[in-house]
């Protein structure tokens, strides 16, 4: 990595992980087309994960309600009367109709189904039937009630699992929990909320955001503004399956033979935000990433932050996760973006790719500059979901780059002359999420 001064802030251990032992079979396209291997997916591997529903705000009142889908089973998420968040396999008990249609909403006190009209409170207890007294078994009321699944919140999200022996949440993301609880996500905006649905599996999204390898040719110009080689990066590969990447930023490579005036003017926004000149540092940019560091922490205050949970290589830095299976948060003080690959329900080659951007507003600040909306608009208004298939609907020129790939890449993997990948090191990330997939399947 490249040398750091550490000022102040208990932030986030950058303690190396151990590297684990990894195999060297081929990846092969198989993975990202076979029908079978989704089901087996589905079967062996999503069924026993935890995935994020949709944000605690979203189902803050009682009755306040949400829908999702994973895979062909849509999960019904409601805060009850007694403010307790609780998710339920969304289908009636009467005879298998999906009980809610609406992806969100309030109920007063009950879902009724469309169907045979019966009625269950927002703890999924049937309270009601029509001729109740007309079933030879006994009436069903509290009895075939809906089927919960665990449920659990962290940083602003709900979460749940369909495995109903589910290990708890905090035990199923640690260490990354305990190193994001500092970000304070539970106190970020979404301000960006993009699905687009695209002709590529949901691998391909998950090995992009596993490895930094692509970032001189698909985002070019990057290099510009950080420290992409990997010799300056750090590398986790935790036991838990989760990865994390460190990426020194607010400047390049120390090295870094491109024009000095393309980094002022890459970093100009930021720069100018935090009232730094970068003048001084013309002739040294070795130096500009510490400066940066050390305008934040002066000014950090008097600009609505509280930077003292975090280390100054935070306050520069690329902080980026992988969540297996299917989670990327790339984090900063003030916001995080969130990437997620979910499979399509029946078609292995497509991808429903989802993109939040999460902003954590200074304190005292009443409004933002939304692109989307091309205005400023309340820090209370909620982004619209924006929806469509790739092409159609944007997620930001950076995030756009990324997915212009993925539906060449599916191609390239249905090729008989595709034989496996050959990989570097610094895509090891890769390889241990695969070999993690395959410890679900019992590969």
């Amino acid at each position: 990595m490249s040398e750091v001064v550490k000022l102040q802030g208990s932030g986030i251990d950058r303690s190396k992980a151990p590297e684990p032992e990894l195999g060297s079979g081929p990846i092969t396209g198989e993975r990202y087309y076979s029908k079978e291997f989704a089901h087996r997916e589905f079967e062996q591997m999503w069924s026993k994960v935890w995935l994020i529903a949709c944000l605690e705000d979203e189902v803050r009142s009682s009755g306040d309600y949400i829908t999702c889908e994973i895979g062909r089973e849509s999960i019904l998420c409601v805060r009850g009367e007694d403010d307790k968040i609780r998710a339920f396999y969304n289908v009636c008990q009467h005879r298998g109709n999906r009980l809610v249609h609406n992806n969100q909403g309030n109920t007063a006190s009950e879902f009724a189904c469309a169907y045979h009209g019966w009625r269950y409170d927002t703890r999924g207890i049937l309270k009601w039937v029509y001729c109740e007294e007309d079933f030879p078994q006994g009436s069903p009321c509290g009895k075939r009630n809906l089927i919960e699944i665990p449920c659990e919140s962290w940083a602003g999200f709900v979460w749940y699992n369909l495995d109903p022996d589910a290990k708890p949440l905090r035990d199923y993301l640690s260490p990354v929990a305990e190193q994001l609880d500092c970000y304070a996500m539970e106190r970020m905006h979404r301000t960006h909320w993009v699905t687009l649905e695209g002709d590529f599996n949901w691998k391909c999204v998950q090995d992009n955001f596993n490895e930094s390898y692509h970032l001189p040719y698909v985002h070019a110009g990057v290099e510009s503004i950080l420290d992409e080689h990997y010799s300056n990066c750090q590398f986790d590969l935790y036991a838990s399956g989760h990865c994390r990447m460190l990426m020194p930023g607010g400047g390049p490579n120390p090295n870094y033979p491109g024009s000095v005036d393309n980094v002022f003017q890459g970093l100009s926004q930021e720069l100018s935000f935090w009232d730094l000149d970068p003048e001084p540092f013309r002739n040294d940019l070795a130096k500009l990433r510490m400066a940066l560091q050390a305008q934040k922490r002066k000014l950090g205050k008097s600009k609505g932050y509280d930077f003292s949970r975090y280390t100054d290589e935070q306050l520069t830095d690329h902080y980026h996760y992988t969540v297996f299976p299917n989670l990327s948060f790339s984090m900063k003080p003030d916001g995080c973006i969130f990437l997620r690959g979910n499979p399509h329900p029946t078609d292995p080659e497509k991808c429903l790719f989802d993109m939040w951007y999460l902003t954590l507003f200074p304190e005292g600040a009443t409004e933002y500059y939304a692109a989307s909306q091309r205005d400023w608009v309340s820090v209370d208004y909620r982004a619209a979901h924006e929806t469509g298939k790739v092409g159609e609907v944007s997620c930001g020129p950076g995030i756009d780059q990324d997915v212009s790939i993925w539906s060449s890449q599916q191609q390239g993997l249905r090729s008989r002359g595709f034989k496996g990948e050959y990989m570097a090191k610094q895509e090891r990330r890769i390889r241990y999420f695969h070999e993690t997939l395959d410890r679900y399947l019992g590969n």
